[in-house]
């Protein structure tokens, strides 16, 4: 990684998002099966920071119905969410670059995301969480 890159950068995984013909069933699966408890949204990982290890970090798994909208504008039936340092500074780089960015950045009390696709045509997730709303 080039040394000027110093924010807006990706520092984790926040989430694997994917379709399924029966979401429920698939999500009763892999509780059943691999001891994965998974609620209404799926299953939130958490975990702590190698650089702070007295905050925490989180990565969503998420099993979306077959006909979600979501992880459009990709035909791909799965999405990849990165946690990022400074989402807009990523967003303005990634424009600049000419990179494809989907929709404007979009803040939550969670956090702000923002959606580019990457040249293979999958749809990725920015995130840039707000660790309060977790707390």
């Amino acid at each position: 990684m080039s040394e000027e890159i110093k924010k807006g950068k990706v520092t984790g995984l926040g989430g694997v998002f994917f379709k399924s013909n029966d979401p429920e069933a698939l999500k009763k699966w892999y509780e059943e099966h691999l001891g994965l408890p998974c609620d209404q949204y799926g299953h939130l990982f958490t975990w702590r920071k190698d650089d702070s290890p007295e905050q925490k970090g989180y990565t969503q798994f998420s099993v979306f119905n077959s006909d979600s909208e979501y992880l459009k504008p990709s035909e791909k039936p799965y999405m990849l969410n990165f946690i990022v340092d400074d989402v807009k500074l990523m967003v303005e780089r990634l424009q600049k670059s000419g990179m494809q960015v989907i929709g404007e950045i979009t803040e939550y009390e969670y956090g702000k995301f923002a959606w580019v696709m990457d040249p293979d045509g999958n749809k990725i997730e920015l995130w840039e969480p707000v660790d309060q709303a977790f707390g």
